[in-house]
């Protein structure tokens, strides 16, 4: 069975694998008004931090969909990528429905399913992820694929570089792992406390992967707040102690930004309040790879130090049992 553990030790052989097995969709920017990208937790975060990367680099809108439904302006001149690592989830095939019926061009990429199937009775694009993982161990795959299909669009190859990044990450492996644990640390004793990841626009979907991950992996409550729009209001909350391990994830693109954090590390360390400013030097697409990486392990880390269940989800199937009840439920009373 494949662990957290050893999917992020083997995290590298994601962007190997996708460098390995990509083919160019012959699609052109061009050829469309606008991109959708759909997808659930695991399966969703990637198309959050692929449409935050070509925020200033493509011309074209992207949207990203974590949702039953797609926008009403989805049309034949949309771009729509679906990614369902189970290929089962029921907010992806109501979207993959939806864009069958708008006649959008649609991109699938799974493990498997009946998203897949779909897929190949249409004769869709098909990109496939390697079976065996539970879905929010796949971003490296999700991920890399967006990055990919999106440069494409535009005429560019980020093959080259995705391998360059996968050397790299396995080169500095035993070096980010001592990183999480020295952020581990930090918080190893108040884990019973809420997080809160306060990011800035290039690592604010960044800091909603490590806020899934909490979730899942560790069972913790973790939140996110961006700057600067939570300096407008969020900010008039921060007026003593607090119960909470602030975590901040920023780099220095943005100076007014970076000054607002610099404002909030003195503001709330004068409370005493538990803050680890987490400043990345720079914004490209290794430091992306890499704070995943380290965030990753730091709620691995956590989750083993609360001995919580970390290979099971036991909410989410409760759910997933209960929406299949009540659809059954649903089938009866049609029926009647």
């Amino acid at each position: 069975m494949i662990t957290h553990e050893s999917s992020l030790h083997d995290y590298s052989s994601q962007l190997r694998f996708v460098v390995n097995n990509y083919t160019d969709h012959g699609l052109r920017s061009g050829d469309f008004n606008n991109v959708v990208l759909g997808g659930l937790g695991g399966s969703g975060i990637g198309a959050a931090i692929a449409k935050n990367w070509f925020f200033d680099k493509m011309e074209l809108p992207i949207e990203t969909v974590n949702d039953y439904h797609l926008p009403a302006y989805v049309n034949e001149r949309s771009l729509v990528i679906l990614n369902s690592y189970s290929g089962n989830t029921e907010e992806a095939l109501q979207m993959f429905e939806e864009a069958i019926g708008t006649g959008a061009k649609i991109i699938v990429l799974s493990s498997g399913g009946k998203i897949t199937e779909l897929a190949e009775q249409h004769g869709l694009p098909l990109y496939r992820i390697e079976t065996g993982f539970q879905p929010r161990m796949t971003i490296g795959y999700g991920l890399s694929y967006l990055l990919l299909i999106l440069s494409d669009l535009m005429g560019t190859d980020l093959k080259e570089e995705i391998a360059q990044i996968a050397d790299d990450l396995e080169e500095k492996q035993e070096r980010q792992i001592d990183s999480a644990n020295t952020i581990f640390q930090f918080f190893k004793n108040k884990l019973n406390s809420k997080f809160v990841i306060v990011a800035d626009r290039f690592f604010h979907a960044s800091a909603v992967r490590f806020s899934q991950q909490l979730n899942e992996n560790s069972k913790l409550e973790a939140f996110v707040h961006a700057l600067p729009e939570t300096n407008h209001n969020v900010l008039e909350s921060y007026t003593e102690k607090l119960d909470t391990n602030f975590i901040f994830l920023y780099c220095e693109e943005n100076p007014r930004v970076a000054a607002r954090f610099d404002f909030l590390v003195g503001h709330l360390e004068m409370d005493n309040n538990k803050v680890l400013p987490l400043l990345i030097p720079n914004y490209d697409l290794f430091t992306i790879y890499d704070i995943i990486y380290r965030l990753d392990w730091v709620s691995v880390m956590m989750a083993n130090e609360l001995d919580a269940p970390l290979m099971e989800v036991p909410m989410i199937s409760t759910l997933k049992e209960y929406l299949a009840d009540l659809e059954i439920v649903e089938e009866d009373g049609d029926g009647e």
